[in-house]
């Protein structure tokens, strides 16, 4: 099939109307896959129509961007790599909080370039908002960086709207990537519109909420003792169980189209504007091929008024982050 392009923003940068989040690959949702199989995995994406692939250093840290270096490599001119600076790593694979110190990001940038086998970033995101370091700091040094020829575009991630001005002032931002699905529409009320505005593209990542929108999960799912999710208010049992609704609801909406409700949900968010380009990410060859089959569903204006009309009357309960995690969001 043709996978869409779509731009982000006013830029002159074009990718695939899906992304790849290469996160879970290495790190977050229990034991990291096989190498060689993921390599297979990505480059199976490519062969797909993807050309859009999501990394950062603090994931693994550090494995997954030596990953996804190694599985573009042969494809490098055909492909456009996202990364991201903005913590402080720590030796046990934790991260220790934030770092947007200019001559941090330097180094980072550094050592993201060797680990990507390349000699640009095509887009380069500060991963959390650092409040310590003025934005037009991190704009500015980003600006050097793209000034040297070693990054082509900035975006930012989970920042709030007066962040997102203040750094489009000093380095034109080409993308926002922050978590926006059918079960976290907070975004709606003035990140899309500053968007909007100013021309930015949004990436969404999480936009199956984390596999919850796939219709797999309910309250007795039992994930591994590594897995990300046993830490998230929004994944206790009872709040699984109360969000058991909005799949129901997906799940009508997806036998009517004859696809999934994963392809459902990844069709609502492409349909929300033009601009938008999520990032499912997958470890398996099936999920990536059904993720990409909800570029070609049609939501008519009459579908997306009915999934708002029934989701409005859903409240979906629990917290997206715990409360050290939600301290980081929305600067």
């Amino acid at each position: 099939m043709n996978m869409q392009k779509r731009k982000l923003g006013n830029s002159a940068l074009e990718v695939s109307a899906l992304g790849l989040g290469c996160m879970g690959m290495s790190y977050a949702y229990g034991p990291a896959p096989d190498k060689k199989e993921m390599i297979s995995l990505i480059q199976a994406a490519i062969e797909r129509g993807i050309n859009f692939f999501d990394t950062a250093e603090v994931y693994g840290p550090f494995t997954n961007e030596e990953l996804v270096g190694e599985a573009l490599a042969p494809f490098r001119n055909k492909v456009v790599i996202a990364t991201k600076f903005g913590f402080k790593p720590a030796a046990d694979g934790k991260w220790s909080g934030l770092d947007s110190r200019p001559a941090h990001i330097k180094e980072v940038v550094d050592a993201s370039l060797k680990r990507l086998k390349t000699d640009v970033i095509d887009l380069l995101y500060q991963h959390r908002v650092d409040p310590d370091i003025p934005i037009e700091e991190v704009a500015g040094t980003v600006k050097d960086l793209i000034q040297q020829g070693k990054v082509k575009y900035f975006g930012l991630s989970e920042a709030g709207a007066d962040t997102i001005r203040k750094a489009h002032a000093v380095q034109p931002v080409t993308a926002l990537q922050s978590e926006y699905s059918l079960w976290w529409r907070t975004p709606e009320e003035n990140i899309i519109p500053t968007l909007e505005e100013l021309g930015i593209g949004f990436v969404p990542f999480s936009p199956l909420g984390r596999g919850f929108l796939t219709g797999k999960i309910d309250e007795n799912t039992a994930f591994d003792s590594a897995d990300f999710r046993n830490t998230l208010p929004r994944f206790s049992p009872e709040a699984r169980k109360a969000n058991q609704a909005l799949i129901e609801l997906i799940g009508i909406i997806a036998k009517s189209k004859s696809a999934t409700p994963a392809q459902i949900a990844l069709a609502w968010l492409l349909a929300q504007k033009p601009w938008i380009v999520p990032i499912p990410g997958t470890t398996k060859l099936s999920r990536l091929e059904e993720n990409i089959g909800a570029v070609s569903i049609e939501l008519t204006p009459e579908d997306l008024q009915e999934i708002n009309n029934a989701a409005s009357r859903i409240t979906i309960q629990g917290n997206r982050y715990p409360e050290q995690l939600s301290k980081l969001v929305g600067k």
